[in-house]
């Protein structure tokens, strides 16, 4: 096996972070389920929107609500600020170019 610092002392990668980074970058997009699945538990765990959640997992928002839906967890409506409001608009831009 490779390890991230004989990438470095090959000079193929700047640092062990930038090795990590690019490793996690090429993971997530090989498995998107993992992408819907991080999605989630920020969605359960923080004060993530559905519409964050979205975009965090690379899906739609009719997906992502299908996806919580599925897995019975309660959907949250409505923003408690307009900041909050904002921020799901730039999320959903962003998710749908």
């Amino acid at each position: 096996m490779i390890t991230p610092q004989e990438l470095v002392n090959a000079q193929l990668y700047p640092s062990e972070a930038a090795v990590m980074e690019d490793a996690l970058r090429q993971l997530l997009r090989l498995k998107p389920d993992l992408r819907v699945g991080v999605a989630i538990y920020r969605y359960t765990h923080e004060a993530l929107s559905l519409a964050h959640a979205a975009a965090l997992a690379g899906v739609s928002w009719p997906q992502m609500h299908e996806h919580l839906l599925a897995r019975g967890i309660p959907i949250r409506l409505g923003v408690e600020s307009l900041a909050e409001a904002e921020a799901d608009v730039a999320a959903l831009r962003e998710a749908c170019p």
